[in-house]
């Protein structure tokens, strides 16, 4: 993935006509605007301030300058009144997403103080300064009539509410770029028979822009040859400081893993990889089945450490593990558990990695005899999810290949979970747990979904806008 900062286009609309009109009214814009790019730059981007665009002559060059500066959105300050001729080839130049920031510079305005100034030349260059929404209605009918897609945030400079919305798309560019320029694995082959996990990697590089590598195992066994001892050692003493080390774990066991570990992080450097899919078999007692059956501590540490892995080569859950991780929220892999309709919650959970760095208490590393519905036998890990808000994603690949965005925001409770050597644990939705398994399986997600910290829908919406794709909220 690369490793620069996102740019993002900021420019102002005005009328030259009114700056000989009206002392100081220009300066006065301007500065509203660099106080929009300090607030953008506090996001964590790169703002490219194009300045004042107040005629069809300045907006060209605009336009042209965005596309050199390969802005990945256009923030457009409506600072007053302004012809929306000097909107349109900016935009349509740029060819990027456009949010329209219709914000005032106060929430209300003095109007006492205003209508003290007598002076009505005086009163109405301040008016202008305070009269952003006049060209609200204009852009929009342009931009509909040419079918340029647009996003208002209406509000005032000082406004948390406003800067809450401008946060939440902001990160969901951000997102965007990220997914776009990451390389994701695909090791081995899907699990035989999960339909539902099947995937059209050619459609979903072509809606994220994400490139897929797809991975030999054999790679992995030579890098797994040449891993030392010291290596090995190493690795073992992360396991410690990382994980709840069961007792019941043998040295062997934890060698065998340690080795493996060591060897998916190689994959992963040699590959340049930003995130993994995964799923081998084997034949009993070859050295691929060696491999797979100790990648677990191996998969959950590069998970916790921003490489989301997801097991049965579910490589439409990777994506949403990575979107969520993106977002600061983890995101681990999961499918349902159980009901427990006394409770009225919804138990999640799976066997395999899982994001070590969302857990609630201790990471268990714990020994399992049987890896169910899997060959073989080594360690795995028992965790669950942090308690409190928590966000589900499914990336949904409908009929016809339309792809969309499904999540729901729930709560990751306290209560009884399964010691069965998985990650599960306990979540309630307002609808109720009946409902909820109805309403999330009727929407079509595949069975696994990507789990993450607090609730998130309103920049998962905005990302799907971006991407444009659908949106559904359960």
């Amino acid at each position: 993935m690369m490793n620069t900062m996102t740019r993002v286009g900021l420019f102002g609309i005005g009328l030259d006509t009114y700056w000989a009109q009206f002392a100081g009214l220009k300066d006065k814009l301007v500065g509203y605007q660099k106080e929009i790019a300090t607030g953008l730059e506090g996001l964590g981007v790169q703002v490219c301030d194009a300045g004042m665009v107040d005629n069809p002559d300045k907006a060209r060059v605009a336009g042209d300058w965005f596309r050199e500066q390969n802005v990945e959105v256009i923030f457009l300050y409506i600072s007053t009144y302004a012809l929306s001729h000097t909107v349109l080839p900016v935009v349509q130049k740029a060819g990027v997403p456009v949010l329209v920031l219709n914000l005032q510079p106060v929430a209300q305005l003095d109007y006492a103080k205003f209508n003290a100034l007598g002076d009505r030349g005086a009163m109405t260059g301040e008016w202008l300064a305070h009269c952003q929404a006049c060209s609200a209605p204009e852009i929009a009918s342009v931009f509909n009539r040419t079918g340029i897609d647009f996003h208002l945030i209406t509000g005032h400079l000082k406004e948390a509410y406003a800067w809450a919305l401008i946060a939440d798309w902001v990160a969901a560019v951000k997102v965007k770029a990220a997914v776009r320029d990451s390389r994701f694995g695909i090791l081995g082959h899907y699990y035989c028979g999960m339909l539902d996990v099947y995937s059209d990697v050619a459609n979903l590089a072509s809606v994220f822009g994400t490139h897929f590598e797809l991975l030999e195992i054999d790679q992995l066994k030579l890098l797994h040859d040449g891993v030392d001892a010291a290596a090995v050692k190493t690795k073992r003493q992360t396991f410690a400081t990382e994980f709840a080390v069961s007792k019941d774990c043998e040295d062997a066991e934890l060698d065998r893993a340690a080795k493996t570990s060591v060897a998916l992080d190689r994959l992963v450097a040699q590959n340049r990889l930003d995130a993994m899919a995964y799923y081998y078999e084997g034949t009993a007692g070859n050295a691929h089945e060696n491999l797979v059956t100790s990648v677990i501590p191996g998969n959950t540490l590069l998970t916790a450490h921003h490489v989301p892995i997801a097991g049965e080569c579910e490589v439409k859950n990777v994506i949403a593990m990575k979107i969520l991780d993106l977002l600061g929220a983890g995101g681990s892999f999961s499918e349902f558990y159980l009901a427990d309709f006394v409770d009225d919650i919804v138990m999640w959970g799976h066997d395999g990695p899982a994001h070590a760095a969302i857990a609630e208490g201790p990471v268990g590393l714990v020994p399992l005899p049987i890896y169910h519905g899997k060959p073989g036998k080594g360690l795995s890990i028992q965790m669950s999810v942090k308690h409190g808000p928590v966000t589900l994603l499914s990336v949904v690949e409908g009929r016809h290949g339309q792809v969309s965005l499904l999540c729901a925001e729930g709560e990751c409770v306290p209560g009884p979970t399964l010691q069965i050597g998985n990650t599960n644990s306990r979540y309630r939705f307002a609808s109720g747990a009946r409902q909820f398994i109805d309403d999330w399986s009727k929407a079509g997600p595949a069975h696994h979904t990507a789990i993450g910290l607090g609730h998130l829908a309103g920049r998962l919406e905005k990302l799907a806008l971006l991407l444009g794709v659908g949106f559904m909220k359960v």
